[in-house]
């Protein structure tokens, strides 16, 4: 009888961990599908990166993203060295640049560089150079640029206040970091955001960028629905 109960018990265990095994493998792919994996290979194939593009360049997400809106706060761009963190496809990197601005587009992927690339090419941008970053550095000269933007990025970076300190070196002395992130709130719509456990509070960036050495915070949580923007000096 109690080698009976014993096997059962030990079926049941091997079950439930083949079940959650199944389950975190599911939930990276999926995030990894929508780019919301911390692992150094989730950009890594070109059929990811298209797919991706797709995603990232969709109608859905303009509707979601409203970057005109976004452009218009960050106010008059003409001739600003702005450097993009996060930059993938160039979702907002084109149209930075679009709108005058001298642009770094800058990202920890290889084929999102190599994608970004060719869209240049294709579209004859020429004030946008790429600049293919590590994970712990933005790798800014110092007070290179008058904008560090940044968006859908922030709660993808560890050590966020070692990280943010360098970035405020590379800004020149009357420059600004822009931070475009999703609310730490449950949403009604369908819409591609990260997981609740991975977003980061208007609070808690604050507070991480008080201890890089920031000053000076302007908080916007009204002109978008699902996302906030926060300037910081």
């Amino acid at each position: 009888m109690v080698k009976v109960l014993y096997l059962i018990a030990t079926t049941c265990l091997y079950f439930m961990l083949s079940l959650f095994s199944i389950h975190s493998k599911a939930q990276e792919t999926v995030q990894k599908e929508l780019g919301h994996s911390h692992t150094q290979n989730a950009f890594s194939d070109k059929d990811a990166v298209t797919k991706m593009a797709k995603n990232f360049e969709s109608a859905e997400r303009d509707a979601m993203q409203q970057p005109y809106k976004v452009i218009q706060y960050l106010g008059n761009i003409k001739g600003k060295k702005i450097m993009d963190i996060g930059a993938a496809t160039g979702y907002f990197s084109v149209k930075l640049a679009a709108n005058g601005a001298d642009v770094i587009a800058a990202d920890v992927s290889e084929e999102l560089q190599a994608y970004l690339k060719n869209r240049m090419e294709k579209e004859k941008i020429r004030n946008m150079e790429l600049r293919k970053v590590p994970y712990d550095s933005p790798l800014l000269k110092d007070k290179e640029v008058d904008i560090v933007f940044i968006a859908n990025t922030y709660h993808h970076i560890d050590n966020r206040t070692e990280y943010f300190a360098k970035v405020k070196k590379g800004l020149k002395p009357d420059g600004k970091l822009v931070i475009l992130d999703f609310f730490k709130a449950e949403f009604t719509d369908k819409i591609q955001a990260p997981p609740m456990g991975m977003r980061v509070s208007v609070d808690e960036v604050v507070f991480e960028l008080r201890k890089a050495g920031f000053t000076s915070f302007e908080v916007e949580v009204k002109l978008l629905p699902y996302q906030y923007i926060i300037k910081v000096k």
